[in-house]
């Protein structure tokens, strides 16, 4: 008997390095987190669409024929998301006959760990079993792309719907956005006694208020001037001397630089490194994110300076910037010790108190019933 109706699951991430880099042709290297969105489906035959969310106050009734035409901003900005996707689905030519969608997330919202995303990949993979099966998986990455960026109006790369639906336990996914080749990497933190510490600082991103869209075309720009497709196409920190914009030199520095810390990370743990030989590398590329990409802010530098003050062997922001997260690589046995300095550090500056857990790299989106 056909299925028409189930439960499924999607994951937030932690991008362990690789910050906009995605858009850029460039490389990423990031975990699926044990939390993530439970997206609840039922098939209906009457073309209607509901949605409701426990995150948000209000349900929201349409139709798949409303969405041909929706004026989008009429929507709330949550519901985009899942319309978005249902709205791909419709256009690429797979029909929705109606559905009921009931989402309840853990991943904290605007923390810098891709809630949007597992928002959407959740949704994305109860359609496709639900009326779309043969729709692979490259196929579901970018109609959940394409949702936050068209309908949504967040102009992402691919990182967070990779992330999100493909990710093993136990691995960071290593992917050539460029090309869309993957490779998982063992990262078994447990066997060198480590922990990753996720502090989340409590200051929510605005990404569709323009910021990360005014880097998108930045790197654009830069990548026109010196030449190339892409800022991937530059492998040398130094080429950017040839363009005449400081503004334009620094931001093209840290994508540059970033792909070279992507790879170098990647490496080391296919040696099966001690991570730790990792932290400086993730600390660098915070500061490139902090001085060359400028998508940092106070209580993010904050809570990377007592993180290395504290022992962290590696801090630096995670996710897009503005606000959000910070992961610090620590000895499990100071794991405590380093949330509390912390903590400590940002309430003497008047912020919030931080969110602090640790993660494991974790199973990427699944059909749970």
């Amino acid at each position: 008997m056909e299925s028409t109706a189930g439960r499924w699951w999607a994951p937030g991430r932690v991008n362990l390095i690789g910050e906009h880099t995605d858009y850029n042709d460039g490389y990423v290297l990031p975990m699926a987190l044990p939390l993530g969105m439970t997206c609840t489906a039922r098939a209906r035959p009457d073309g209607a669409v509901r949605l409701r969310s426990r995150q948000a106050p209000a349900e929201v009734d349409t139709t798949t024929t409303a969405l041909a035409t929706a004026g989008w901003s009429e929507f709330p900005t949550w519901s985009r998301y899942p319309l978005g996707v249902i709205r791909e689905f419709e256009r690429r030519g797979h029909e929705v006959p109606g559905i009921d969608l009931d989402l309840d997330s853990t991943v904290p919202i605007g923390a810098g760990l891709s809630s949007s995303a597992a928002l959407s990949c959740s949704v994305a993979l109860a359609l496709r079993d639900l009326f779309a099966p043969t729709i692979t998986a490259i196929e579901l990455i970018d109609i959940t792309r394409t949702a936050e960026n068209v309908y949504a109006g967040v102009p992402t790369g691919t990182l967070d719907q990779s992330a999100a639906l493909l990710c093993t336990p136990g691995h960071l996914l290593f992917l050539d956005t460029r090309t869309a080749a993957t490779e998982q990497i063992p990262f078994d933190l447990e066997a060198f006694a480590l922990s990753l510490l996720v502090l989340d600082t409590g200051t929510p991103r605005q990404l569709v208020d323009g910021e990360y869209a005014t880097r998108r075309t930045e790197c654009a720009a830069a990548a026109a001037q010196l030449g190339v497709p892409s800022l991937r196409d530059i492998p040398y920190p130094s080429e950017v001397g040839r363009l005449p914009n400081p503004l334009l030199r620094r931001r093209a520095r840290h994508v540059i630089t970033e792909n070279a810390r992507v790879l170098q990370i990647a490496e080391q743990l296919r040696k099966r490194a001690d991570p730790r030989r990792i932290g400086p590398v993730l600390t660098a590329g915070h500061e490139s994110l902090r001085d060359d990409f400028e998508v940092s802010a106070p209580p993010l530098d904050t809570a990377v300076d007592a993180a290395l003050a504290a022992g962290a062997h590696g801090a630096r922001m995670t996710g897009a910037g503005f606000g959000g997260s910070v992961i610090a690589l620590v000895d499990r046995d100071r794991a405590g010790a380093v949330s509390s300095s912390v903590r400590e550090a940002l309430t003497a500056k008047g912020f919030p108190p931080p969110r602090t857990f640790t993660v494991t790299p974790s199973a990427g989106a699944h059909r749970l019933d």
